[in-house]
């Protein structure tokens, strides 16, 4: 897996200077493209798009995820399980994965080219208006950014924890049934999240509180609103193939 996973690449590009809400708000508009016009001139267009967001950004192929033997193995699976019923259930099969690829790289694509320092503004800031209606905006949007930050170092924990498990030394004399590697990965996955999550509590109330996380300046301006006509653009134009073909 990439070690740069759902982390900022500190790269100055066009992308990272753009408000971490317009980059939300793309994603959403490319995910409801998608979700009703699932078709492969759509998804031709909507990877084009990806494509040029990545160009545009200036990142490194290194960032790229790498899944590992078994996850090709359960999507080949899955494929040949869907194979007796005709070539149209193959087609119909492929192009929900690919679905799946494209969103999961939008949504990546946020994570490298955006601070986790500005999700929780541009999440309070979208969801201005529901304050009318008494909902905890701040809370959750603070919520979404604290988890959005701690699942890199939950992960990197996961690698350390597994590689000191390797380094074990093994013995060969007793074998115990009750050793299971992934119940001792979890209970000290367990134990490691609970003290970062005090350690973190710590900091935020030491900051001023979880108030401070949503109350970032930032807002949108001239270039946020050429990237959305550009999306606006890609959407319609994405609509205009579908009706076409």
């Amino acid at each position: 897996m990439s070690t740069v996973l759902l982390r900022e690449v500190p790269v100055d590009s066009p992308v990272h200077r753009l408000w971490a809400g317009t980059k939300m708000i793309a994603a959403l508009a490319l995910s409801l493209l998608l979700m009703f016009l699932p078709t492969w001139p759509v998804l031709g267009i909507a990877i084009g798009f990806l494509v040029l967001v990545w160009v545009t950004a200036r990142l490194p192929l290194s960032v790229l995820p790498r899944p590992p033997w078994w996850f090709w193995a359960a999507v080949g699976a899955g494929a040949l399980l869907n194979a007796p019923t005709g070539l149209a259930a193959v087609l119909v099969y492929a192009q929900v994965f690919v679905f799946g690829v494209v969103l999961v790289v939008a949504a990546f694509l946020i994570a490298w080219t955006t601070p986790m320092g500005e999700v929780a503004p541009a999440l309070a800031t979208l969801a201005g208006p529901l304050r009318r209606f008494r909902v905890p905006v701040d809370e959750w949007a603070v919520v979404v950014a604290l988890t959005l930050r701690g699942l890199p170092l939950l992960l990197e924990e996961i690698r350390v924890l597994r590689a000191a498990r390797k380094l074990r030394p093994k013995d060969n004399l007793v074998q115990r049934a009750a050793d299971n590697p992934w119940i001792d990965i979890l209970t000290a996955c367990m134990a490691v999240s609970t003290r970062r999550a005090g350690e973190l509590g710590e900091a935020i109330t030491a900051r001023g509180g979880t108030g401070m996380l949503t109350a970032h300046p930032s807002r949108p301006g001239r270039p946020d609103a050429l990237a959305l006509l550009l999306v606006l653009t890609v959407c319609a134009g994405a609509v205009t193939v579908s009706a076409l073909f």
